[in-house]
């Protein structure tokens, strides 16, 4: 049962200027919402911040291997819905139920180990993402526009269309 819930009246209790709110349910029914990353790599949207440049998804993980080395300009907050995962520059590992706080400007690669067949965490990431080599340069970079457009470009793909995203924009 889907709770999504697209109003085009806004509250009484809201201020005229502000954008509605969205009320979704998170992990989809259908698996036509999740956006192929990379191999084995999905995210979900749930909201792009147009003014800020940020946004709010979840990353699935269905592999284990090394994800991306990349840092970030911003905070990004992740809390593990389900599975676990680490940064090969911590010892730590994040596991269900995990906070995670990555502060603006640390370089790190995303882990997900053999023991996990699913991994699942909500992030709310500020600013874009950077990805760098070992040495870190530069190897290319993703912001709210572009993920926006690989939604518009997979939705379009699987028949949901391009405006699919749109509910998720402010």
């Amino acid at each position: 049962m889907s709770v999504t819930a697209v109003k085009t009246e806004r509250p009484a209790s809201t201020h005229p200027l502000s954008p509605m709110e969205i009320v979704e349910t998170a992990i989809p029914e259908d698996e036509r919402v999740w956006v192929p990353q990379a191999a084995n790599v999905w995210f979900r949207p749930l909201m792009f911040n147009t003014l800020n440049g940020g946004w709010c998804n979840l990353l699935r993980v269905r592999k284990s291997g090394v994800l991306s080395r990349h840092l970030h300009p911003a905070p990004v907050h992740g809390f593990v819905l389900k599975g676990q995962w680490r940064y090969l520059e911590h010892d730590w590992i994040a596991t269900e139920g995990s906070y995670v706080f990555e502060p603006p400007g640390e370089t790190h690669t995303l882990v997900v180990d053999e023991d996990c067949a699913e991994m699942i965490t909500f992030f709310n990431i500020a600013g874009c993402m950077y990805y760098v080599d070992e040495q870190g340069n530069s190897t290319g970079f993703e912001d709210v526009f572009a993920k926006i457009d690989m939604c518009r470009a997979h939705y379009t793909e699987v028949g949901l269309g391009a405006e699919y995203v749109d509910q998720f924009i402010r």
